[in-house]
């Protein structure tokens, strides 16, 4: 016997295929550094399982000021793909240190192969596609944003935190 049971906060997460362009996510300014200055981005978060299973799908342009960035609860092998993608994208995995680690550059519009970070990520961010070689934006270079520095705080020492668990 099956049950079934509606779980409307969860309906989002299990509504099949991706068949068309999220709506805009809520949005963060991004920096990275670079040896040739600073670079300034507007990036939406996607937090949620669906929101990063649609990322840019369906979407016909991403401007160059613009982006994605996905935070992983913890650092992991990052794997992304470009199904339903309609503009490439250049992909940059950062690492815990919130460095760029690697960089696959134009992604291919529409394609199913696995571009992989090449090891544990605690984020990954999608840029216009040939915007990181046209900026100079390479490995090693830093990235800053409210949400990778509120990933790496430190948690509380025990003698001081004052917080009750359950």
């Amino acid at each position: 016997m099956t049950a079934t049971i509606a779980l409307p906060a969860f309906a989002e997460e299990f509504a099949g295929e991706p068949a068309a362009a999220q709506p805009t996510l809520p949005q963060e300014k991004l920096t990275i550094q670079s040896a040739n200055g600073k670079h300034e981005f507007t990036v939406e978060k996607a937090t949620t399982p669906r929101q990063q299973q649609v990322g840019e799908m369906f979407r016909t342009s991403l401007p160059a000021d613009q982006g994605m960035i996905f935070i992983w609860n913890a650092p992991q092998q990052s794997d992304m793909w470009m199904e339903n993608t309609l503009v490439p994208l250049d992909i940059v995995f950062i690492d815990a240190d919130d460095r760029i680690q690697s960089i696959e550059e134009n992604a291919v519009p529409q394609s199913l192969a696995r571009i992989s970070s090449h090891g544990p990520a605690l984020a990954t961010l999608e840029l216009q596609g040939g915007l990181t070689a046209k900026l100079g934006i390479c490995v090693g270079d830093r990235v800053d944003s409210a949400s990778l520095a509120s990933r790496n705080q430190k948690p509380a020492t025990l003698a001081s935190t004052t917080t009750k668990t359950h």
